[in-house]
């Protein structure tokens, strides 16, 4: 195994950790299990983590339960602090405060004040990718071109290539992330004429995480029985849950007044409430094959209805 293929290993085995971190994050995370699903030692797994991330483990899980608390410290303001502080595994309100205001200069408190006003358009609409794409934070207005739906999506099975970084430096990487996803997925049989979506995770907010430590999943759709082993930086996950389903037919320019119209114009009128799942958008067409030059896009909302934790 060359040293090129021996790190993309390494990767693709950190990531599926970081996958399951995010699937549990209400639950205790216990460090035998995470490493017997990067499948090495206790002793080596941890080691191996700091060095792959550059931070610890501890620090990771605390940095992204922070960053959901944050989310939901603005898009649910009838939970409470001391809500959100156990719900994501904090002893009690004082020590959630204290390690939120280490991370983020401001209280729980002072945070949902301070972004309170931003509500109607959700701190810079979360997970949708501003640097691949110009211009996503448009304003145009979306009635006339939304159309939405809630489908609940049993299980749909997905590969996925992974990219950590700024989203300048996601550009340069897409093209050779879509190679790498054909060509395995062509290798293993995996294409379903008229079937497979390509779609877009946003793992990060933009505004509440370090913009070199971004994660975006560029994802295709697979059949549900399909057998295979994962390798080099070729993940598998799996998307389920009810979602709220927005179809578009926008120009480049328009992707953020698209998602503003999802956060900030459908959600606060549909009796529904962001659920702990990622957004994401699946491309339905090419927009080049367009003579306007228009992109089909469905952007799906993971919900729930509207209530306490």
């Amino acid at each position: 195994m060359s040293n090129t293929q021996s790190r993309t290993e390494y990767l693709r085995r950190i990531h599926k950790v970081q996958d399951y971190i995010e699937d549990h994050l209400n639950q205790t995370l216990v460090l035998g299990e995470l490493a017997n699903i990067a499948g090495f030692s206790k002793y080596h797994f941890h080691k191996i983590f700091t060095a792959i991330t550059n931070e610890s483990l501890l620090q990771y899980v605390n940095r992204i339960k922070l960053e959901r608390a944050a989310f939901f410290l603005v898009h649910r303001p009838e939970i409470t602090v001391t809500d959100i502080a156990y719900h994501f595994g904090f002893t009690d309100s004082a020590v959630f405060s204290r390690a939120f205001k280490h991370h983020y200069s401001l209280s729980p408190t002072q945070y949902r004040n301070q972004n309170s006003k931003n509500c109607k358009d959700p701190v810079e609409n979360p997970n949708y990718n501003r640097g691949i794409l110009n211009d996503r934070n448009g304003s145009d207005p979306m009635d006339s071109k939304a159309n939405v739906e809630m489908v609940t999506v049993d299980e749909m099975r997905v590969i996925y290539v992974r990219y950590t970084g700024t989203y300048q430096g996601l550009a340069t990487a897409m093209p050779g992330m879509m190679e790498k996803l054909y060509g395995f997925a062509m290798s293993h049989n995996l294409l379903e004429p008229g079937k497979t979506k390509i779609l877009t995770i946003y793992h990060d907010h933009p505004e509440m995480t370090d913009e070199n430590q971004l994660r975006t999943s560029l994802c295709m759709s697979i059949p549900n029985h399909a057998v295979f082993e994962e390798n080099g930086d070729i993940g598998s996950m799996s998307i389920s849950g009810k979602y709220a389903v927005g179809h578009f037919e926008i120009y480049q320019s328009e992707y953020g007044a698209a998602w503003k119209h999802m956060y900030g114009e459908w959600l606060p009128n549909s009796g529904y409430q962001p659920r702990s799942a990622f957004p994401f958008e699946v491309y339905v067409s090419d927009p080049n094959a367009s003579p306007q030059g228009k992109h089909f896009v469905d952007i799906y909302l993971p919900i729930e209805p509207l209530g306490k934790l």
